[in-house]
């Protein structure tokens, strides 16, 4: 019987444990495996194999029960996913639902959540953007949060890594704020677009408006030949999941091959309870799981574990692996782990209409739009708050139709359809400031279903975003009225934190052991075969999209990860 054991535990022991198969976890098993280590990846969610189960990929809207739209009933009993913009009858079932995970809301949140094998990967809005030298060295400049351990010279040969496999679409625009890539050709701005850069150059010194960088592939070049993925479509259904593999996703990408080199083992239904810490060894040995269909638990056992369940997720499990040795959390000696959560501000918009080009349009769809980089405190601190934001930038034309008139007269005014004046719209991406007030932590009476203690989740916007907010409404509505736009209106959506999904932070990098919680490679300081490389890890947020940096990260980590096992 004990050689039948140890035989058990042997089937159950790996090079390499990743937790979560998303952005970061799929790169975190794309380069373990290619790496020769035979890698187990933990999904909590359901399988979703690429071009097998994506069951609205081509259908047409008039297939759609209800015409795309997400009937009342589901609206009632999901208030929060609800509230997302992709959350649509074509994209639904790639959503979690609020009653399937519930968490607790000491402050308006909305938790946005993917659970299947590729996580978000099959829902991000895909946009890459590298950060700079300006967002690396904020903290320590600007007097915020802890010093980030890294430069963006340490991390620029891994952007340029991912960057090539993934297939990045941009233009090379030699700006300081925004450093260029490896990039496919770019997509084309709008000529209402083309004039409103012109004049943004025109009248401003360091404000710029470019096509906004994509992970889509615009020219295919061998390596994405050799991934089975072809050129993007600008079908712009990406969450439906791309049968072409013309956006990045882990699905179309990295899972795949990191199953081609024999090493990967995916489980999915796998709901992470815990690491497993061995006091003897000082280090962790494993991960304890629950069978999200039959509740039963199981222990699967690595040397390198590299924690990638997106950001509030990474949080629950580390605050849940709790040992004599750390009673409130792996890796938790000081007291920071859930707390310093950060996201994106997008509250704010501002839209515009312009008179000219009246015989211009645009045809077809583009998977992406203008992009104006960050251009407030780049330099020198000029305004009355910390850091900026970015912003997107869109304009196109669409056919208006009358609704005036009664019976026959209503029909044909519906069917006559004509061209509206060129419209432009701008939402902000703002940085939010990392505080020990914004956290999460365990709920010490609520469980879920799998018997994990609930997640209590407090963040909120404070006064350095509302003055943000006003800025951007001022310096936005001063470029839209210099390039010549009229009825410019503003809108602050007054939406909850968690819509942008791009909340952050909560296991931090930092120098010091005292103030952060991961080193300059994403290890543990107090648990060094631990590794954290999503939204977990960050420091600060920047104004960038952050996906990009977390699949730089989780390469640079692997890289030395197996490099200090050997």
């Amino acid at each position: 019987m004990a050689n039948l054991n140890i035989d058990n535990i042997k089937e159950r022991t790996y090079d390499a444990i990743v937790i979560g198969s998303g952005i970061s976890g799929g790169w975190s098993a794309k380069e373990l495996t290619e790496r020769g280590l035979k890698t187990l990846v933990l999904e909590r969610g359901r399988d979703v194999k690429h071009n097998v189960d994506y069951p609205t990929t081509n259908m047409m809207p008039w297939e759609f029960k209800h015409r795309g739209q997400i009937p009342q009933e589901i609206q009632k009993e999901n208030p929060v996913v609800s509230r997302c913009y992709a959350f649509r009858e074509d994209a639904q079932h790639f959503f979690v639902k609020d009653k399937e995970h519930p968490y607790v809301q000491e402050k308006p949140f909305d938790w946005i959540r993917g659970y299947q094998v590729g996580g978000k990967s099959l829902l991000w809005a895909r946009q890459t953007q590298r950060w700079s030298e300006f967002d690396f060295e904020g903290p320590a400049r600007d007097g915020f949060a802890v010093d980030w351990p890294i430069r963006y010279k340490d991390l620029a040969p891994w952007y340029s890594h991912v960057e090539k496999f993934a297939g990045i679409s941009g233009n090379k625009d030699g700006l300081a704020e925004l450093p260029d890539g490896e990039f496919l050709p770019p997509i084309e701005l709008t000529c209402v677009e083309k004039h409103f850069k012109e004049q943004v150059a025109q009248h401003y010194k360091n404000r710029h408006v470019i096509i906004a960088r994509c992970a889509h592939i615009t020219e295919q070049q061998p390596i994405h030949a050799e991934q089975g993925r072809a050129q993007c479509q600008h079908r712009t259904l990406c969450q439906r999941g791309c049968p072409f593999g013309g956006y990045f996703s882990s699905n179309a990408s990295t899972l795949p091959w990191a199953a081609r080199t024999g090493k990967l083992t995916l489980r999915p239904n796998s709901v992470v309870h815990s690491i497993i810490y061995d006091e003897t060894k000082g280090k962790a040995t494993g991960v304890q799981v629950i069978d999200a269909l039959t509740k039963e638990a199981v222990e699967y056992y690595a040397p390198i574990i590299f924690v990638n369940a997106a950001a509030i997720n990474t949080n629950l499990i580390l605050l849940n692996s709790k040992s004599n040795r750390f009673q409130n959390g792996l890796g938790n000696d000081n007291g920071l782990l859930g707390k310093y959560v950060a996201f994106h501000n997008y509250r704010a918009r501002i839209s515009g209409e312009y008179d000219g080009f009246l015989d211009s349009t645009t045809k077809g769809r583009r998977p992406t739009s203008g992009y104006i980089p960050r251009f407030r405190n780049v330099y020198k601190q000029e305004t009355d708050f910390l850091r900026g934001y970015a912003a997107g930038f869109d304009g196109g034309r669409y056919n208006e139709t009358s609704h005036d008139g009664l019976g026959a007269s209503l029909k044909e005014k519906l069917a006559e359809t004509n061209l509206g004046p060129w419209r432009v719209g701008s939402h902000m991406m703002g940085e939010t400031i990392p505080k020990e007030s914004n956290y999460v932590a365990l709920d010490p009476t609520l469980k879920d279903e799998w018997g994990m203690p609930q997640l209590k989740i407090s963040i909120d916007y404070d006064n350095n975003d509302e003055k943000m907010i006003a800025d951007f409404f001022e310096q936005l509505t001063e470029m839209y009225t210099k390039a010549g736009f009229k009825n410019i209106q503003t809108h602050d959506s007054k939406q909850a934190p968690g819509l942008d999904i791009h909340e952050m932070g909560g296991v931090r990098m930092g120098r010091d052991p005292k103030t952060s919680l991961l080193n300059e490679w994403n290890q543990l300081h107090a648990c060094k075969n631990v590794f954290v490389t999503d939204g977990a890890c960050m420091t600060s947020t920047s104004t960038q999209n952050p996906s990009l940096t977390y699949m730089a990260l989780s390469a640079r980590a692997v890289d030395y990860a197996v490099k200090n096992l050997k």
